[in-house]
């Protein structure tokens, strides 16, 4: 009879990486339970989660891809032969070369996606190849905060949001009753419980809002206006911090001219939020610190408006005194180990690029851009990950492939990401996908990415490999742990495939850790860990220090901040230099036509689904079986519709079915679920998994000279939309 034992390991359903306890026999896992020696360190806030119980049926689930794949018949016909990893790596290595030798190194493009992969084998490998063209969702996720308030503080931050020692919070596009099943949300009710004043920004009442001692709906896409707006009322009441304004800012008397439009009543025009509510909030967060300010991926994906919204509320936690400080906020570090960036050797890459015309002309940021702010961030020794925030725009790259302008991009492998279904403009990226020469797909399942692949391989997932997460790199932390079992069947870890696909095109120097768990054991390295030792309590962390920018240097002057003027920029010099807007500008924007009346968010999200995935498990199918479009009651009425009714939402782009949901949100406008395909539909063309259906990005444009200058961003909230009866 073989050992039954019980592992520590993590979940990967989603970014937290709970720690479980796995039981397992003969090399399956027989039973996960919650490990409450590890995080989140409370069983009973795992149980909240209907993912994680799963575990056992998706590790052997009969959708799970197994086996290497080759496409035999048409691209999209659903026909596939089994194949050994050595015939797949050694035909993709080839074909790779022959396209590289042919058009150049440009001519591979990646995808990206999570949270079930680690990304810096990918750039590792994108780097030695000599390809800039690494894409993913970074535009319209984590980006632009990381970005704004590195320009701001000259280094990102996290927030604390703590019980006991926070006096008052603002959650700002974020819905951690939908997106959290972790501690942050059990954290946001504690906060509420103790009566503490707590505000939500959000055009829903979610289950967030309904917590909010004070909701502010704002119409979709005007958030830089509210955010300005409640500047205007700190200022006015002078209810900021005038010593840490006087000592460690730059620019506040620039910024109180540039506030003198944004009055609670014209706030109140453009967003739809009642002008007493605005001095209301302001003057809650402005009273009661230290104070919280978390912002989500909402903020995120307002096309024009994310960068402005985002600068506007980094300088409304300065001006109030609520940053680099307990119960507030806090200045992130530079990890004590190996970051990210060292791993994917962006660094010796940009230095050995020719730097290419086409280059230039592709990626999402230059690197003149981004070594102009990494010029300020080693006023602290700090560098910024680079694929990230260099990565190519993904409307670019779709072009790239149909035109080969600036370049032929004629291949793309595709990891953890379903870009037919999660990228903007899915006839667009249809049309791109079915040019290529070569597409290559690493997946846990089937989608409708890899419905159209000329190979799709079989990634290790939960409870399969060895995990670490490092937040890129802007911060020191690391969590994560050991993998419970060998992965089942033929399934091997991503950092496999590319290393033994570097291997076979000439990176053999560049690959020493023949397995993955030796690769994070180097990375680990400086803090003197085996990854043994970090796999007990998997997480290395050091305790927060605050109001660094007071340290004093073997000279004795302050530290400051890594900005060009040495304290918070309110007035961006480094914006100015860039030829962009030194103070945070909205920009004016649709607020729909005659034949599209109605505004669109499209990225909701709902439990018990992570984003587009798991679709396939009929226990969480039951609990939530179709796609929803909601809208106001108002609204509902207007256009004639009863609640539960099946509607077409449009816009000049496509359109996809929904069933009506009423709930209190802002008039006039209308929210669509993200991420919906049905993977028991026939998993080939013409149907490729039910994606022309009920796929919000049917709707929607990532159009590179509509998005953002700055950061590429495109709209996904605030797109003018009408609803029709189907």
């Amino acid at each position: 009879m073989s050992e039954r034992k019980v592992v520590p390991t993590n979940c990967r359903f989603c970014g937290y990486q709970c720690g479980l306890l796995a039981t397992v026999e003969g090399g399956k896992v027989r039973k996960v339970q919650p490990d409450p020696s590890r995080y989140p360190n409370n069983a009973g806030i795992m149980r909240g989660c209907k993912r994680w119980p799963l575990i056992t049926e998706v590790m052997d689930h009969p959708q799970r891809i197994n086996y290497p794949l080759k496409r035999v018949g048409e691209r999209g016909s659903g026909r596939w032969e089994r194949i050994s990893w050595e015939q797949a790596l050694d035909e993709i290595a080839a074909k790779l070369a022959d396209l590289k030798e042919e058009f150049g190194p440009e001519v591979l493009a990646t995808s990206i996606g999570g949270p079930h992969t680690t990304f810096w084998p990918l750039h590792r490998f994108l780097a030695l190849f000599g390809s800039p063209n690494n894409m993913g969702i970074g535009q319209i996720c984590w980006n632009p905060g990381i970005w704004a308030n590195t320009l701001t503080y000259g280094w990102p931050v996290d927030m604390e949001l703590d019980p006991e020692g926070t006096e008052c919070a603002i959650l700002w596009g974020v819905n951690p009753s939908q997106s959290d099943n972790s501690l942050f949300w059990h954290t946001v009710k504690e906060f509420k419980r103790r009566g503490k004043p707590l505000i939500v920004v959000d055009p829903r009442l979610t289950g967030t809002a309904q917590e909010a001692q004070l909701w502010l709906p704002v119409r979709p896409g005007t958030d830089a206006v509210l955010a300005l707006g409640l500047l205007q009322v700190i200022v006015e009441e002078k209810l900021y911090d005038e010593e840490f304004v006087q000592n460690w800012c730059h620019g506040f008397e620039r910024l109180c001219d540039h506030l003198t439009p944004y009055t609670p009543a014209y706030v109140e025009e453009v967003t739809g939020v009642k002008g007493e509510d605005v001095i209301k909030a302001a003057r809650l967060y402005g009273k009661n610190t230290p104070a919280c300010l978390y912002s989500g991926r909402g903020i995120d994906q307002l096309g024009l408006n994310s960068f402005p919204t985002h600068r506007a509320l980094a300088i409304l936690r300065a001006i109030t005194g609520n940053l680099d400080r307990p119960g507030a906020s806090h200045l992130s570090e530079m990890p004590d180990f190996i970051p990210e960036l060292e791993l994917e050797l962006s660094e010796p890459y940009a230095a050995t690029s020719p730097q290419p015309v086409s280059q230039e002309k592709l990626l999402l940021q230059s690197y003149q851009g981004y070594a102009k702010v990494r010029e300020q961030t080693m006023k602290h020794g700090k560098r910024l990950p680079m694929r990230y925030l260099t990565s190519a725009h993904p409307h670019r790259v779709w072009k790239a492939m149909l035109t080969g302008e600036p370049y032929p991009i004629r291949s793309m492998i595709v990891m953890a990401s379903n870009p037919l279904l999660t990228q903007a403009d899915t006839q667009l990226v249809y049309k791109a996908l079915k040019s290529l020469d070569l597409l290559v797909v690493l997946e846990l399942f089937q989608t409708p990415t890899s419905m159209l692949a000329d190979y799709v391989l079989p990634s290790a997932g939960v409870l399969e490999r060895p995990l670490l997460e490092t937040k890129a790199g802007v911060a020191n932390i690391a969590y994560g742990g050991d993998q419970a079992v060998e992965p089942y069947y033929e399934r091997r870890p991503d950092y496999d495939f590319w290393r033994e696909l570097g291997l076979r095109l000439g990176q053999e120097e560049a690959w020493p850790w023949e397995a993955y768990r030796e690769a994070l054991e180097y990375s680990l390295s400086p803090l003197g860990y085996t990854w043994d030792d970090f796999s007990c309590t998997g997480l290395y962390y050091q305790d927060n220090e605050y109001r660094k920018y007071r340290e004093r240097d073997e000279q004795g002057n302050s530290r400051g901040f890594a900005t060009v003027s040495g304290k918070v920029e309110i007035y961006s010099e480094l914006l100015q230099d860039m030829g962009a807007d030194p103070l945070p500008s909205p920009r004016s924007l649709s607020q729909g036509n005659a034949e599209f009346p109605l505004m669109l968010m499209s990225g909701a999200r709902f439990q018990p689904y992570y984003a587009s995935s798991y679709h396939q498990l009929e226990r969480l199918r039951r609990m939530h079986p179709e796609p929803i479009v909601e809208m106001s009651p108002e609204t509902g009425r207007k256009l004639g519709f009863e609640e539960g009714a099946l509607v077409d939402v449009e816009t000049e782009r496509g359109k996809a079915r929904f069933r009506t949901r009423f709930v209190p949100m802002c008039d006039y406008a209308v929210s669509v679920e993200y991420g919906w395909w049905y993977p028991e539909m026939k998993a080939s063309e013409p149907e490729l998994g039910g994606i022309w259906l009920a796929n919000a990005n049917l709707l929607t444009s990532g159009d590179f000279d509509a998005s953002d200058p700055l950061v590429g961003t495109w709209t996904y909230n605030g797109i003018p939309c009408r609803v029709v009866k189907v």
